[in-house]
């Protein structure tokens, strides 16, 4: 395993760490919230401990509450907890008393029967939840209070927002040791983006990678694309070729990725023992750009995301809606966008709240029918209605 620098302190982080976001499951597809196959999801953590994997992340929500216990299991075992680093994470959107702090990090402690917590997260910043949650229950002081007595050892915040927000957040708080943001070579300039990761790094934060891989968009490309990598030189397979672009950049400490099986946890292992920084020629950086261009060519609305039709007078997140459109047909994999826009989106700001007065076209200078497009966003997008 390769080791690398985890912000400004003394000790070196495997670069790959396990997400338990997607622990196996018994249930044969795709669903976050089956039940964990608890036997495949323990010797998976152990094999990555073994072969020297040091930092582990999952959260109170993860698989419906489960993964933390599933994790503290497998740490107990063997004495793997004194051989990683633990991560989990505060739920800070659920969060409506300020009692809860103490409740939930309390409970996770006896989840993960771990008398401390290494780096605890805020979780799934937004500039919202920022000033309505974390600011106001003085949260803040909370885990101050925690890392004094013990329970927590550092405090760091996950993300999903824009740079501003990121900026905001980065900047109204200067002990916070880590931050842990979506990153991959398709969002350089979404979320924090590429500027986000360089702000914490001067700023001296270790910098997490999440979604390295989209959610596997990425190293399951549609055909065009996965026929483009293969005739690639060196031969690297889709996600392989994401991870290393990854690890090529000096400001990203550890890159996370969950993995469901066995085969892919040894994939990934297999990419962080050949890891460098810098390693990259430039031929590799040519695959990327080209990778970008022909993703960004399947795009269906050519919408530049300029902001020039905002503030739409009924309240619709215009380029927010189409992002998630978008990604929908670029990967012809439409349910992570369907998890965004019920989860991200509130109802107030979805597509179907266009009332076709069409402000925001004369503003486009794409000359998009944004009106028209909007249902079809909808339609696509929308949350399954609950059962009559």
């Amino acid at each position: 395993m390769k080791y690398r620098s985890f912000g400004q302190q003394d000790w070196k982080v495997s670069a790959f760490g396990l997400g338990c976001m997607r622990l196996p499951t018994t249930d044969p597809t795709p669903n976050p919230f089956a039940k964990i196959d608890e036997p495949e999801a323990l010797r998976m953590i152990h094999h990555a401990i073994d072969r020297g994997v040091n930092y582990l992340d999952t959260a109170y929500l993860y698989h419906g509450g489960h993964s933390e216990l599933v994790v503290g299991k497998a740490l107990k075992e063997g004495g793997h907890r004194h051989k990683i680093r633990l991560a989990t994470k505060l739920p800070v959107m659920m969060i409506k008393e300020e009692a809860e702090f103490e409740r939930i990090l309390n409970e996770q402690l006896v989840k993960l029967q771990t008398d401390y917590i290494d780096y605890y997260l805020l979780h799934g910043l937004s500039r919202k939840t920022w000033r309505d949650v974390v600011l106001k229950f003085d949260f803040l002081s909370k885990s101050e209070a925690a890392i004094r007595d013990g329970r927590i050892r550092y405090l760091g915040f996950s993300f999903h927002d824009d740079y501003s927000a990121f900026e905001e957040i980065v900047n109204g708080y200067d002990r916070f040791t880590f931050c842990q943001i979506q990153y991959n070579y398709m969002d350089t300039d979404n979320q924090a983006g590429t500027k986000g990761l360089k702000l914490a790094a001067s700023k001296g934060l270790a910098t997490v990678i999440m979604e390295p891989l989209l959610g596997g968009k990425l190293a399951n490309p549609p055909q065009p694309i996965r026929d483009f990598v293969d005739r690639c030189e060196p031969r690297r397979t889709p996600a392989d070729w994401a991870l290393q672009w990854l690890w090529d950049q000096p400001e990203v400490s550890v890159v996370l990725s969950g993995v469901s099986t066995m085969t892919q946890l040894q994939e990934n292992l297999a990419s962080a023992e050949i890891s460098q920084v810098d390693s990259l020629q430039p031929a590799d950086h040519q695959v990327i750009e080209q990778l970008q261009q022909k993703y960004r060519e399947r795009t269906v609305i050519p919408c530049t995301k300029c902001n020039y039709c905002m503030p739409c007078p009924n309240g619709v997140n215009i380029p927010q809606v189409f992002d998630l459109y978008n990604l929908a047909m670029v990967h012809e994999e439409p349910q992570h966008s369907r998890m965004a826009y019920g989860f991200f989106v509130p109802e107030s700001a979805r597509a179907n709240k266009c009332e076709n007065c069409k402000v925001c076209e004369e503003k486009c200078p794409q000359a998009i029918k944004i009106s028209e497009w909007m249902p079809k966003v909808h339609e696509l997008l929308a949350p399954p209605a609950p059962p009559a």
